[in-house]
This record gives structure tokens, sequence and C-alpha cells, in this order.
């Protein structure tokens, strides 16, 4: 079979909920692009969220996805803000190697008022507090976690800080959250898809790997300020459109030889993401196995022990006798 080759300058596309792994030797860079949109959609239209929250947590998911991505080994990360605002909490993980999950939490009425009075973009309704991200490689091995402080920040922002600050990379991110309205055969269709790319400056050499934003260290110092290749990196990240973010005829690919093309950009395989939780009724019997007869029995509805999975929404009833085996004999 003869493989056929595509004419120069088309090329193939990871689809919706892929994540494109990038690099730019003439610039120094190595970074991720994605567009989500079944997976998100599945994760919204759960919980029915309005739409301001919805555009949130889209984004908190976008970001979770570029970072987990990275990880090279069997884990867990999570990014999760805890704040002043309408929209209190913010939770996403992203489970290697490829699932997601995420859910939010807002008060109604705070909400209603903020849309009132126009305060409305993401930054506001987050208000103040902090946002935590957290690495976790499983039972045998002790978290990693990270703290940004939120003061009516963007997710995108605080990202940049974090990285800035704990990592010490300098890093840019740009994400973008829509709904699309399509014809379909009942009407319109509205769906969520959320796009982002994430750049991270990685030089191999010694001289070029500390910059004058970059807080704390050892004390070195750089009078010549910031590198060059970085300056047209961000400057390159400031053109992305929201549209180009979330739109699915351009694609990561597509979108990626648009930024970066002049300088040589490589794509590697790319990975797929699926809308997916942890969650199991085994999992849920162990933890309410460790509570005591008294606990249990002050938390019966209709004799049942009943739980509701806030990330997916799936249901669980337990009965009292499934989980005696587990207390102390009399």
């Amino acid at each position: 079979m003869i493989e056929k080759i595509p004419p120069l300058g088309e090329f193939g596309h990871v689809a919706d909920d892929g994540v494109v792994p990038f690099a730019v030797a003439g610039l120094d860079i190595r970074g991720r692009a994605v567009q989500i949109g079944p997976a998100l959609d599945a994760i919204l239209a759960r919980h029915d969220y309005p739409e301001p929250v919805a555009r949130l947590l889209g984004e908190a998911a976008v970001l979770t996805v570029l970072l987990g991505t990275s990880l090279k080994f069997e884990g867990k990360l999570i990014i999760q803000t805890q704040t002043d605002g309408p929209v209190s909490l913010l939770v996403a993980d992203f489970t290697t190697p490829d699932r997601l999950r995420a859910y939010a939490r807002f008060d109604a009425a705070r909400l209603a008022e903020a849309e009132k009075i126009g305060a409305e973009a993401p930054e506001l309704l987050l208000g103040k507090g902090v946002l935590g991200l957290t690495i976790d490689q499983g039972e045998f091995s002790s978290r990693y976690q990270g703290i940004v402080p939120l003061d009516a920040t963007p997710l995108d922002e605080a990202a940049r800080t974090y990285f800035r600050q704990s990592e010490q990379i300098p890093t840019d991110v740009r994400l973008a959250v829509a709904q699309l309205v399509e014809p379909g055969p009942n009407g319109l269709r509205r769906s969520w898809r959320a796009g982002g790319v994430l750049a991270q400056f990685l030089p191999e050499s010694p001289e070029r790997m500390r910059h004058v934003d970059l807080p704390g260290g050892d004390g070195w110092e750089h009078d010549s300020g910031e590198d060059d290749a970085w300056t047209e990196v961000r400057a390159l990240m400031a053109t992305i459109g929201p549209d180009e973010l979330i739109d699915p005829q351009v694609g990561a690919e597509r979108l990626l030889f648009r930024l970066f093309h002049e300088h040589g950009v490589r794509v590697y395989e790319g990975v797929t993401i699926r809308d997916a939780c942890s969650c199991s009724r085994e999992k849920l019997g162990e933890i309410l196995g460790g509570f005591t007869a008294e606990e249990i029995s002050g938390s019966l509805e209709g004799g049942k022990i009943k739980v509701k999975c806030e990330f997916c929404s799936a249901a669980y009833e337990f009965e009292p006798a499934e989980l005696s085996a587990s207390w102390p004999a009399a």
C-alpha cells in the first residue's frame, strides 16, 4: 500500500478533546495547545450551570488539561480556587493519562446581583482568595502543592504568576471559552467549547535560564532585560484571538502554524482526553466504612445512606448493614 502524503502546507490535525504538544527550537520554547468540545460540553451540561459559572469552570478545565497532560508519571493534577466571590469554588482535576472532571459551587443570589450590576467578568465573580495547584503521585508519595493569591485575578494570569514564582519558568497562557449556537435536527443546538495554549521558555544555555522578572533565587542579576526570544514569544501569544482558540476549523495545529511557522514549530503525537469521573461505589464504601455507627445513624435518609458525587452527579445508596463490618464489636 502506498501511503498518501498530503501536499506541502496541508496537514491533518488532532480532533476535539485532543492536546497537541509542540516545540519551537528557534525560540527555545515548548508547550501544549488544546481544543475541548464534547468532553467540556458534557461536564457543563450535566450540572446546567449559569453561563458565567460555566465559562469560569471551562477556563479552569482547560488550564488543568494543559498542565496535567505534561505529567510524566501516573498521578493527578488538581486546580482549585477558594474565594469570597459569588463563585466560591472551582475544582478541576486531570488523572493520567486522559481523564478530566470538574465542578463549581456558587451563590445564585449573589451571582444574579453581580449580573444585574454588570460585575460578571470572570475575575470579579471569583473575588479574593487563593488558587491551589496540587500534584498527587499516589498514596506512596507526598503531595506537592503551590498556592497563588487571587484578588480579582484572571485564571490565566494566576497561572503565569504560579510558574514565575514557584517554578521560575517564564510561562505564557491563553484561554478561551464560548458557547456555540448551531442548527440541529430539532432547532438550534447550544454546545460549549474551549481552547488554550501554554508556552514555556526553556533555554538550554545556562546564561539564558534566569531573567530579571523572576523573584528571589541566588541574587544573580542581569541588566540586559528580558531575553529577545521570550519577548517575541509573548508578542506572538498576545496576537491570539479567543475565536482562534475555540474555532474547530482552525484546530490546534493550524493555530500553532500561524503563530510560529517562521521559526519552525514542531508538533508531537497528540493526547486525547475524556470526560470521566473516578468515583465508584467501592471507593465510597471504603470511606463510609471509616465512619462510626453513630455517625452513620445520624446521616440516614429513609433508612439508607445516600451519596451524590459532586463531579458527575452519580447517586449511590448504602444500607447500614453494608458498612457495619468495619465497626468495632460492642
